[in-house]
């Protein structure tokens, strides 16, 4: 975590040296005023969509809340929703299309995806349960003819043959 605080600076200045080549290309293109007037716009419109999202985002966490359902899924989904918006309300091409991407539903679905697995790695097994439901687990029978020599097993790992079970782990 402290490396990623300690190259934020150089990320952010990199970023606004971007951010500044893709405008002067875009007022090349299309001229000074639409491109001045298109930043604006991106920019009115993130701000309606931040306030949008924040509100969207708390209903779905306290409906979750008070269902009884994890509220983990609403919660990734606000985040992302949020994120998305508050980048498009950035004045800038390159974070304004970055933030188009986050609350399109198809990009936001990745982002929120991405989102729940890296909370899943920082968190324990039972927390992650508990905020984003049971977990979908596949099991899938071993092929003895795709490992011609298997490594030798401990005694408390062995393969049984039988049917492969589909199921959810609740705890």
């Amino acid at each position: 975590m402290r490396r990623v605080l300690a190259l934020l600076p150089v990320g952010l200045l990199l970023l606004a040296a971007a951010e500044i080549v893709v405008f002067a290309a875009v007022a090349h293109a299309l001229g000074a005023g639409w491109a001045v007037l298109l930043l604006a716009a991106s920019s009115v419109a993130g701000l309606a969509l931040l306030r949008r999202e924040g509100i969207r985002g708390w209903r779905s966490f306290r409906a979750a809340a008070e269902a009884g359902r994890p509220p983990g899924a609403q919660v990734s989904n606000s985040l992302v929703g949020l994120l998305g918006a508050l980048l498009l309300a950035m004045p800038g091409f390159l974070t304004a299309v970055t933030g188009l991407v986050l609350i399109i539903p198809p990009g936001r679905y990745l982002a929120r995806r991405g989102v729940e697995r890296a909370a899943e790695r920082r968190l324990s097994a039972t927390v992650a349960g508990d905020l984003f439901g049971p977990r979908h687990v596949r099991v899938h029978q071993a092929d003895p003819v795709d490992d011609p020599a298997p490594a030798p097993r401990a005694p408390s790992r062995e393969i049984i043959s039988g049917e492969v079970v589909e199921g959810d782990i609740v705890r």
